[in-house]
């Protein structure tokens, strides 16, 4: 069964940074393009950033390019989300998921506030 899970959430000061993982189990991240999306309080869930099976085309929302890296290493099956200069907007809860799949995680809370 394939699950999904994700880590390193926590509360940050804004211009901090975090870097959230997400290790598979169930199946192999190598054969999937995977992505993170994220959902603030009252609002619908947003995709975040996406990357290709091999992990060259990664792929970002407007608001964090230029401040969020999505990177793989399919030797350990696990995807990762590096955020730097985080904003107060950048809270939410952060779920990695495999879109073809519909597989989920169940998210880890990113709190950006001084």
């Amino acid at each position: 069964q394939a699950h999904l899970v994700e880590s390193g959430g926590g509360l940050v000061q804004p211009g901090g940074s975090l870097r959230l993982s997400c290790a598979a189990s169930g199946f192999t991240v190598s054969a999937y393009a995977m992505s993170w999306y994220r959902q603030a309080p009252g609002e619908e869930r947003e995709l975040v950033a996406s990357i290709s099976k091999d992990g060259v085309i990664p792929g970002y929302v407007a608001s964090v390019k230029g401040r969020f890296t999505i990177s793989r290493d399919n030797a350990k099956n696990t995807v990762y989300l590096q955020m730097n200069s985080l904003k107060p907007d950048d809270t939410a809860v952060y779920y990695c998921t495999v879109p073809v799949r519909n597989y989920w995680g169940q998210g880890t809370q990113v709190t950006v506030s001084s």
